[in-house]
């Protein structure tokens, strides 16, 4: 199993210091959508979907808020569909979708690949199918999951790894990708597991937590502006606070055997594409992500003509 780290979407939300640490209140906080695409057994799964075509086509389709707050960098070249044609392979060839949670930002892709069998946890996909609450209604995009053919709706089996409950995401292939419930953030919000023969266990925690302090020993101090932003964006606090304390605890108890990330911290999302590229493990270090690719954009037409 290979595992490539994808940035599918580039966020350039204004706040410095406030989210990311560093520069001036207005100046940029760069932040990355952190997918994978698993080069599996059975064809590819993308986990988590980033921001698709379609929404770099019709930026309006993201809302007002979303452009305005996160200034979303919008580029064909760093799309799923994109980046999965650079790496030579067919669209076709991504057979399963594994999203952490249906949000704006982690569900646009999933129509660029529409062969392709979404895996979403019961209670998320319950969530956006019926956007009972006003948050709800802002957070999940018919434009975005209205189309998909193949919805397979996870239920939780009573499972458990590392003491968390767990459920095959994919059930008919041979591969290890477990969905995590980690509640809070959204309703049916998820963690992805996923094992690595050689390397351990990676654990994508979606948008459990925004920043790499926060799962570490103590708590850290996460910059003020992401901590009111999660509580601003989340759908229950107490089940956020704590699976968040249970990853925290996670990583202490099982460093070496369990690696955590999460989908938008550009020092975590740089670390795992250096220990890719130099095959081992690299520091991680704070800043933006590095570019995708450097190749022009291309239009949708000329992306769907290479399947």
């Amino acid at each position: 199993m290979r595992i490539h780290h994808l940035n599918c979407g580039s966020l350039c939300p204004r706040g410095g210091r406030l989210l990311g640490g560093a520069g001036g209140l207005w100046s940029p906080a760069p932040m990355c959508c952190h997918c994978l695409l698993i080069e599996g057994e059975h064809g590819l799964t993308l986990v988590d979907a980033g921001l698709g075509v379609e929404d770099v086509n019709e930026p309006g389709r993201l809302g007002f808020l979303f452009n305005a707050l996160a200034r979303p960098r919008l580029e064909v070249a760093e799309t799923a569909l994109r980046q999965v044609v650079d790496l030579g392979y067919r669209p076709s060839d991504v057979r399963h979708i594994v999203p952490t949670h249906l949000d704006l930002d982690h569900a646009g892709g999933i129509s660029d690949f529409p062969d392709a069998a979404v895996h979403v946890f019961a209670p998320e996909f319950r969530a956006a199918s019926h956007r009972s609450k006003l948050r709800e209604r802002l957070r999940y995009r018919t434009a975005q999951i209205g189309a998909v053919k193949t919805w397979a709706a996870v239920e939780e089996e009573g499972d458990t790894w590392f003491g968390f409950s767990a459920v095959r995401a994919v059930p008919e292939t041979r591969d290890e990708v477990l969905l995590i419930p980690l509640p809070g953030h959204s309703r049916g919000h998820c963690g992805v597991a996923v094992n690595r023969p050689s390397d351990g266990w990676l654990l994508h925690c979606g948008d459990a937590y925004l920043h790499h302090s926060e799962v570490e020993p103590g708590g850290g101090a996460a910059p003020k502006g992401l901590r009111f932003f999660e509580s601003m964006v989340q759908f229950d606090s107490a089940q956020r606070l704590a699976n968040q304390a249970r990853l925290r605890e996670l990583a202490r108890l099982a460093a070496g055997e369990v690696t955590l990330i999460c989908s938008h911290d550009p020092a975590e999302f740089a670390a795992m594409r250096n220990e890719t590229r130099e095959g081992g493990t690299a520091p991680g270090r704070v800043g933006a992500p590095e570019p995708i690719n450097a190749a022009p954009p291309v239009s949708q037409r000329d992306l769907r003509a290479s399947r």
